[in-house]
């Protein structure tokens, strides 16, 4: 009774009012005559009902709040695995701080917003993460060439627990860099096929079937398809960029070869510009590396057949003709030979060449060979010779600067102060220069022929005869001229003491012929401007030394050589004329002998 009659109460309405109903039922019971024990005993049976119905709230108030525990626990649980997966972090905080002091309820509904947040940022995150995925699982599939893509939403549920923006930063890290690639090999890709388009331009290939034995999609791309860029397609394209490439430097060889024999025919044939303007496009192709050939159509089974076709006409045409092209092809030779002073081979001379070809005892195209052989021989040799052939040039050259300073000498009137007068004076100071260079341009000549003598095995000839002896004969006949001219200019003093001595005891005499010989022009005559140059062919007074001779080891060209000689050699020398009483004579380029001073 004293618990029941004093329970502890929130409420001051509600514990008066309990007192209240408990005095009235108890003054109900006194009306009624109901004992004590009765009343005890129903006192009690109240009190256990009350306290049925408090321990029946309690229950039902701690299965609530064990309720509430789980939710918050729950959604504390939710929070931190949204958190964990998304990457935040930041967060934590004030929850904690607000869990001391606040009720379930409360921190129920703090977290209640936190974890809406949360799921509405997974499922943004999600659809990011998918997206990236998407993307990623398409592109590998192109870079691999496979055609199935995985669904990236049922890869995304293995991986929920890391939602974090770092994940997503890596995840769009590896989609630029799948990006990348892609754009790279689309770019290889195009490089390759147009490069397979060029080729097959060039060589005249179909270009649509070509690139689809590498892969259907470079051809023809259907909706939905897309340009295949796996690692077989490139290998694919380069192998078949390999072989177009390979196939177009057969061609072009091919076509360079019958090329060749097309120029050597057009040479030998000497065919109009006319008719080589007919192919000049597609040999126009020859003239560039072959790498660089990408003009369509130059590379052509069609046009290595057009050009080997003209081939086979002029090779039937030649045959027609080749009396006549091994005729043209010996005067070739011997104008070449001519002109590097090698004497041509006499196994081929014209007359024997058109016996031969006329009788039938050679085949002309042999012939032909041989000769162009003969060519190709002289060509290489005048190619060796060229450095001697150059010193026997300015060598020449030099004589015929002696020769002409010793006209100029002999011209009594070239002090005469006439127009051209220093002109020539310069040009004599030039050839006294030069003419002393001669001996060692000589010597050199020598020692470079003997060097190459000695380097080729053979004898250096020149025009038949060898060069060296050609100089040493040369150096011989120079060396008497000199002793000529010294025995001359004694000679001259001896006759001008006679002369002397002969006027101081008869008297001096004009001597009209000999003044006259004198004064001859010696083969000068006065330009248009007033200068005097010497004439092509000398007029001399006189001779001291007579020409050359051939000599006995080269008898056997003695015409040749002896031209050659009179062409190497320097001019006779001129003099005065000398007395017959003197005992020495000396002949004039002209025949004629001076005659001799009267006598006393």
């Amino acid at each position: 009774m004293m618990a029941f009659g004093s329970p502890s109460s929130k409420a001051h309405s509600t514990s008066s009012t309990c007192h209240s109903l408990l005095r009235e039922l108890q003054q109900i019971w006194t009306d009624i005559g109901e004992s004590e024990v009765d009343k005890d005993r129903m006192l009690l049976e109240l009190e256990r009902e009350c306290m049925e119905v408090y321990r029946r709230k309690v229950e039902e108030a701690a299965n609530a709040k064990s309720r509430l525990h789980q939710s918050v626990a729950a959604k504390e649980a939710e929070l931190a695995t949204l958190m964990a997966a998304l990457g935040e972090h930041n967060i934590n905080s004030p929850i904690q701080s607000e869990k001391m002091s606040a009720s379930l309820k409360e921190q129920l509904g703090v977290i209640m917003p936190l974890v809406d947040d949360l799921k509405a940022k997974k499922d943004e995150r999600v659809k990011q993460f998918a997206d990236i995925k998407t993307q990623i699982e398409k592109i590998t599939s192109e870079i691999s060439g496979s055609c199935n893509i995985v669904n990236s939403l049922s890869t995304l549920n293995l991986e929920e627990h890391d939602l974090s923006t770092r994940k997503l930063s890596e995840c769009q890290s590896h989609l630029r860099a799948l990006q990348k690639e892609k754009s790279v090999r689309v770019q290889r890709v195009l490089d390759s096929v147009n490069e397979v388009h060029t080729l097959c331009g060039v060589i005249g290939l179909h270009f649509g079937e070509t690139v689809s034995n590498v892969h259907p999609s470079l051809h023809e791309t259907s909706l939905g398809q897309y340009t295949n860029i796996s690692d077989s397609t490139l290998e694919g394209l380069d192998q078949a960029i390999l072989k177009l490439k390979t196939e177009r430097k057969v061609r072009y060889q091919k076509l360079k070869d019958v090329a060749g024999s097309l120029f050597e025919l057009w040479k030998l044939m000497d065919t109009t510009r006319e008719e080589r303007r007919k192919l000049s496009r597609i040999i126009s192709f020859l003239d560039i590396s072959e790498s660089k050939v990408v003009e369509p159509g130059a590379l052509t089974l069609e046009v290595i057949q057009q050009v080997s076709a003209e081939v086979g006409r002029l090779t039937k045409l030649k045959a027609s003709r080749m009396k006549e092209l091994v005729m043209k092809r010996r005067a070739e030779l011997e104008d070449l030979c001519c002109k590097t002073h090698i004497q041509p081979d006499s196994s081929t001379a014209a007359d024997k060449s058109s016996a031969m070809i006329d009788s039938g005892l050679v085949d002309p195209c042999e012939l032909l060979a041989n000769i162009e052989a003969q060519i190709n021989k002289v060509k290489d040799e005048a190619l060796s010779r060229k450095e001697i052939m150059d010193k026997i040039e300015r060598w020449l050259s030099s004589c015929d600067e002696e020769n002409w300073l010793e006209d100029y000498n002999l011209d009594h009137t070239r002090y005469s102060g006439g127009r051209g007068a220093h002109i020539n004076l310069k040009r004599a100071e030039r050839a006294r220069i030069t003419v002393t260079k001669i001996p060692g341009m000589v010597d050199s000549l020598i020692s470079r022929t003997l060097a190459w003598e000695n380097e080729n095995q053979k004898l250096f000839l020149y025009d038949g005869v060898r060069l060296v002896s050609i100089l040493e004969d040369y150096k011989v006949s120079r060396h008497q001229k000199e002793e000529d001219k010294k025995r001359a200019r004694d000679q001259k003093k001896l006759q001008d003491m006679l002369l002397a001595e002969k006027e101081s005891i008869y008297g001096s005499r004009p001597s009209p012929r000999r003044s006259n010989s004198f004064r001859k022009t010696n083969g000068f005559h006065t330009n248009g401007n007033g200068s005097v140059t010497p004439s092509p062919h000398r007029n001399s007074v006189g001779c001291a030394t007579p020409e050359l001779q051939t000599p006995r080891s080269y008898s056997g060209r003695q015409n040749t050589y002896f031209k050659e000689m009179r062409r190497l050699s320097t001019g006779p020398l001129n003099f005065v004329a000398m007395a017959k009483e003197d005992t020495m004579s000396f002949s004039s380029i002209g025949g004629s002998e001076p005659e001799s001073p009267p006598q006393g």
